[in-house]
């Protein structure tokens, strides 16, 4: 076999080198086999059966030789030169040489039995078709060359059975003709070249894969303006200008004129003593005249430049201070607190405040002409030596309403307890609402009222009272104090705000557990037992045991965040019970009174326990009344066992407190 690369493995070099002439006869059987047809190769076994099996050893050992002779009759047969270089390897380019030169013409034409023929779309010259005349009945796939011999048309080739045609891959061998940078991509019965690299900006592909540039001048891509006219290049293309301009000027990007300065663009374009002036298109040269300085004037006859005397002029320019002339200026002599600016020569004041920062006045420096002044800032007043500042009380002329504090350059003003400044002028003591306050609703329970300098609470009128610390309502509990209403008969249940007076009848068939007490409290619960009389059936297979009755007071909750947990059931079913042990599991069931959906009822575990827990989901707004009639039912192998009726007194508060 071919190593990667197209090279041989060393062993197989090695027995190339060491067996010639088992090679040589290796190749006449090769040839034997690839040169007969089909039908014939099985004689080859049979004829010369040492040869043939000498053959198959040497096949087992240099099994590649078999396969480079059929690439060179491949090649023979499509016909490809000898020669033709396939990049496999010297060893195996010599056995596809030697298979592809056997049994082949002197001009390698093709080979005999594998005539080719031209593509479907030629005809023999006396123009007969060589599909009608088929002398091989019809079992040749292109055509017939006669005595039985099929062919094939251009780029095809016959296969082993002699009669069918199969596509040629002139890319793998080699036969393609692609450029250099063109890829090879076979088609049936052809094949084509496809550039490998696209043609850039400015140029299109061709049906011939050629680059071909691109008009864009005459296909309108460009982006010329309406004063340019477009110039197509070699892969781009040029925006010319339709208006040429004039000697004088220049023409800009957007094609309009503009002037050309030649006195800038061009170097001394006067002689020596003129003036260049620029004018539109030209420029113009002028003689230069005498043109004396600042500080000079024309002699009488206007050959030289002579110096002025300031100081003698009609215009008094050191007014007020001395003036000395120079040649050509002059220079003042300032007053104490002037300094003179030679830029444009005149006695300048000198601000004290600002070259000696901090240095003159304890305060405030206030400059005034040639000399200064200090002041005090608000709070002080200046000092006997008119640089120091002494500080003010302005206390002693009562500014505040209520108390006064002297600080250091000013005053403070603060008020008595339950009082505030005024946020308008500081100084005024106004009264603190502290019921108007953002905290407001929290310094009392129920009402807040203000007075002067404080406030007090109120709580309502039935039912509470203030507690001491004057703020929150306390609830009056009438079953303690005897304050209340209710009869012998009856018992006297407080909730918040009020109380009631409460009497509960057994029903039928059940009899009470316990006394009626005057005063009930929310532990408190009043049961009814089954009692059945004998032989009262019905009495019996009535699955209810029990009916209860409980109580609660509830406020009308202010902020309600999150569930509330209200009225625990607690039962002696343990948890996870089996059914051979009796009882194993319970129900807790809401079955009347639940208002507005308010309220829910889940169960949990807690000492091994089942406890049913009755919870408020919603907030209520009080005063309201509602009995939950809870269901509690025992579950045993045999369904239900009993149910207990619990009768839940809900008693919500108009109040939050």
């Amino acid at each position: 076999m071919l190593q990667p690369g197209g090279m041989m493995s060393s062993h197989h070099c090695l027995s190339v080198r060491l067996a010639p002439f088992l090679l040589s006869v290796c190749l006449s059987v090769c040839l034997s086999v690839s040169l007969r047809p089909v039908s014939h190769s099985a004689s080859l076994s049979e004829s010369h059966p040492s040869i043939f099996l000498l053959c198959c050893i040497l096949f087992s050992v240099l099994q590649f030789c078999c396969n480079c002779c059929l690439l060179g009759k491949e090649a023979q047969a499509n016909g490809l030169p000898c020669d033709h270089d396939l990049s496999v390897g010297s060893q195996c380019s010599k056995v596809s040489r030697v298979c592809c030169m056997e049994g082949a013409p002197d001009n390698q034409t093709t080979p005999a039995g594998q005539a080719e023929l031209p593509n479907k779309d030629e005809t023999k010259e006396n123009g007969d078709s060589p599909v009608l005349s088929d002398e091989c009945k019809g079992k040749c796939a292109h055509s017939c060359v006669g005595n039985d011999t099929c062919a094939c048309f251009k780029g095809y080739k016959l296969k082993p059975d002699g009669s069918s045609c199969e596509d040629i891959n002139e890319c793998l061998l080699g036969a393609a003709n692609c450029r250099g940078g063109e890829r090879c991509i076979n088609t049936e019965g052809s094949f084509r070249c496809q550039r490998e690299v696209s043609c850039g900006t400015g140029y299109e592909l061709t049906d011939s894969n050629n680059c071909k540039d691109i008009d864009e001048c005459e296909t309108g891509i460009h982006n010329c303006g309406p004063e340019f006219r477009c110039q197509n290049t070699q892969g781009s293309f040029r925006c010319l200008p339709k208006v040429k301009c004039g000697p004088g000027f220049i023409q800009d990007a957007l094609g309009n004129c503009i002037d050309i300065n030649e006195c800038v663009s061009q170097t001394e374009p006067c002689h020596r003593g003129q003036v260049c002036i620029n004018t539109v298109g030209s420029y113009i040269c002028q003689r230069n005249s005498v043109n004396c300085g600042r500080g000079y004037h024309l002699n009488d006859d206007g050959t030289r430049c002579v110096d002025i005397d300031e100081c003698k002029g009609a215009e008094k320019v050191c007014e007020g201070h001395g003036c000395i002339n120079l040649l050509g200026s002059y220079r003042c002599e300032c007053e104490p607190g002037y300094i003179f600016n030679s830029i444009s020569r005149v006695c300048e004041d000198v601000n004290e405040c600002r070259h000696y920062p901090g240095r003159l006045c304890a305060h405030k420096c206030e400059n005034t002409l040639g000399s200064y002044k200090c002041s005090c800032t608000t709070g002080f007043k200046i000092a006997g030596d008119g640089r120091n500042c002494d500080d003010l009380n302005e206390c002693e002329s009562n500014p505040c309403s209520q108390e006064c504090a002297n600080v250091y350059g000013s005053y403070q003003c603060y008020c008595r307890r339950g009082y505030q400044l005024s946020d308008i002028d500081g100084m005024t003591c106004e009264d603190i609402d502290e019921c108007a306050l953002p905290t407001g609703g929290h310094i009392c329970s129920y009402r807040c009222h203000n007075t002067p300098g404080s406030f007090h609470c109120s709580c309502p009128i039935n039912g509470y009272t203030l507690a001491p610390n004057g703020r929150s309502c306390q609830d009056i509990d009438e079953c303690v104090t005897g304050t209340h209403t209710c009869t012998e008969n009856q018992s006297c249940f407080n909730i918040q705000g009020g109380f009631r007076c409460l009497s509960f009848d057994c029903p039928n068939n059940y009899r009470r557990v316990g006394e009626t007490v005057a005063r009930l409290q929310r532990s408190d619960t009043v049961r009814c037992i089954k009692t059945c009389q004998p032989k009262d059936v019905a009495c019996v297979l009535d699955p209810m045991l029990s009916v209860s009755h409980t109580f609660i007071s509830l406020p009308t909750f202010r902020e309600f965040t999150r569930p509330e947990e209200i009225v625990f059931l607690r039962t002696t079913v343990p948890a996870y019970g089996s059914y051979h042990l009796g009882s194993y599991d319970v129900k807790f069931d809401i079955l009347d009174g639940n208002v507005e959906n308010a309220f829910d009822i889940m169960k949990r575990v807690e000492n091994g326990m089942y406890v049913g827990v009755v919870r408020q989901v919603k907030p209520l707004i009080g005063p309201l009344t509602t009995v939950l009639r809870l269901s509690m039912r025992n579950l045993t192998s045999q369904g239900d066992s009993g149910q207990n009726i619990i009768n839940v007194h809900v008693f919500v508060s108009e109040f939050w407190f």
